[in-house]
């Protein structure tokens, strides 16, 4: 059971960037996703969750309008699209997997499964 996320990288403010998340040994699909950010010094944050289905998204104050989450359970894939990029956006970006799926957990700790985490540094 794994999940990778990958993605990440140097970009200037206002840039985007697409994280992935790929999923190996279990089924994706069973399970709502989040995506959680952890900058130097600071405590982990949810930054966005998608439901199993994909029919419901939520989204941290800090990033509403600027980031998109999406899943492909056919390709066992989730994503994060950062749009308008800030310095403080800088943050290791993990991907994270949860198997009850009737509510969409906002903690980490409800979390089972989670990625090794992917670096995106913002420039000023």
């Amino acid at each position: 059971v794994q999940l990778q996320a990958s993605g990440g990288g140097l970009v200037q403010a206002g840039g985007s960037l697409r994280l992935s998340c790929a999923a190996s040994g279990f089924t994706l699909g069973d399970y709502v996703v989040g995506w959680f950010r952890q900058a130097p010094g600071k405590e982990r944050e949810g930054v966005s969750y998608i439901s199993a289905n994909g029919a419901t998204t939520r989204y941290g104050d800090s990033v509403k309008g600027r980031f998109t989450i999406s899943r492909d359970n056919a390709k066992n894939m989730a994503y994060l699209q950062m749009n308008s990029l800030k310095p403080e956006d800088t943050a290791v970006y993990y991907c994270a997997a949860d198997n009850f799926v009737y509510e969409m957990a906002i903690a980490a700790s409800e979390y089972d499964y989670w990625g090794q985490g992917t670096l995106v540094t913002v420039s000023s």
